[in-house]
């Protein structure tokens, strides 16, 4: 099981009134609500982490791992995407991958990027779309977790 998981508008809701608040390793903090919702999938779906975000490059596999440590979320695995080279949108980057790497359908895509709106219906069923100004929810944890359930029994893949 994959969750591929976008941070800005996700685990960092986008208050432009508010500035955020940055951790000591320069990264900003993750809203108290998204950390439960986000431990609430992977505690129920033991799945891994691809993150999506633009800030995937920034960083190494390792720091990842220690961002989320320290913001409290249990994460068996972390991978990204490969560098966005050609800046496709959101909704081609992930096409892109999905066709390189034949990922069937044990996976959810969570994110706030509206491109995703464009997705086949096949994907767009295992999206899971945040408010930029809310983040991930814990009802929206429940979604996920209906679509991974569904996905099991081969429900959401028809």
């Amino acid at each position: 099981m994959l969750i591929f998981l976008d941070i800005d508008g996700v685990m960092v809701p986008a208050n432009s009134w508010r500035k955020p608040e940055f951790l000591e390793d320069g990264f900003p903090a993750f809203s108290k609500g998204a950390v439960a919702a986000l431990n609430k999938i992977i505690t129920a779906s033991g799945a891994d982490l691809v993150l999506i975000t633009s800030h995937k490059a920034k960083y190494s596999i390792e720091e990842w791992e220690n961002m989320f440590k320290r913001r409290s979320i249990q994460v068996n695995k972390i991978t990204t995407l490969p560098n966005n080279n050609d800046y496709l949108n959101r909704k081609d980057e992930l096409l892109k991958w999905f066709v390189a790497e034949e990922i069937k359908g044990n996976f959810i895509i969570i994110d706030d990027d509206k491109s995703l709106n464009g997705l086949p219906d096949f994907f767009k069923r295992k999206l899971i779309q945040t408010s930029a100004l809310v983040g991930l929810t814990d009802y929206l944890a429940d979604v996920a977790l209906t679509i991974i359930e569904q996905s099991k029994s081969g429900i959401a893949s028809k």
